[in-house]
């Protein structure tokens, strides 16, 4: 019997792992993929295509689930996406449907809200200057020091 919430949980998995071959083995060769409200992606190829860009942008995706309906071959996610680039992060809330045939995602729709996403990016690239800041004082009072 088929369990759209373990192909779900199986997909959201391979994505942290940044498993794109994983993740697209669990996609149905007609999916639609779309963060709402960008133009969605028709077809494993072009579902493939966003990915592997994520997978060479982003060193590391992390979800954290708060909550998972299931109604029939439906899922519906709540949950906290985390993007990495190095030492840049960004997390921002993300809910999400997924439509699942056949053990394969038919249909994965995100809805977020841009103003948080792009709040979330600023606030990851401050913090990596202030480190950035942070690391060059302590090297110029450790220089200062005699011995």
């Amino acid at each position: 019997m088929p369990d759209p919430k373990s192909t779900v949980t199986e997909f959201l998995a391979a994505l942290e792992r940044l498993d794109i071959d994983a993740a697209l083995d669990l996609v149905a060769d007609d999916v639609v993929y779309q963060n709402v409200p960008l133009p969605p992606a028709r077809g494993r190829a072009a579902v493939e295509k966003q990915l592997r860009w994520m997978g060479r942008y982003f060193t590391g995706f992390e979800v954290r689930v708060r909550h998972l309906a299931v109604d029939g071959s439906v899922v519906l996610s709540e949950r906290t996406d985390v993007l990495r680039s190095g030492s840049w992060e960004a997390a921002f809330w993300v809910c999400g449907t997924f439509e699942v045939r056949d053990d394969r995602i038919v249909l994965w729709r995100d809805y977020f809200d841009w103003a948080t996403f792009l709040a979330a990016g600023a606030r990851g690239a401050g913090n990596v200057v202030a480190a950035q800041v942070g690391a060059l004082l302590a090297k110029a009072r450790g220089n200062g020091k005699t011995g």
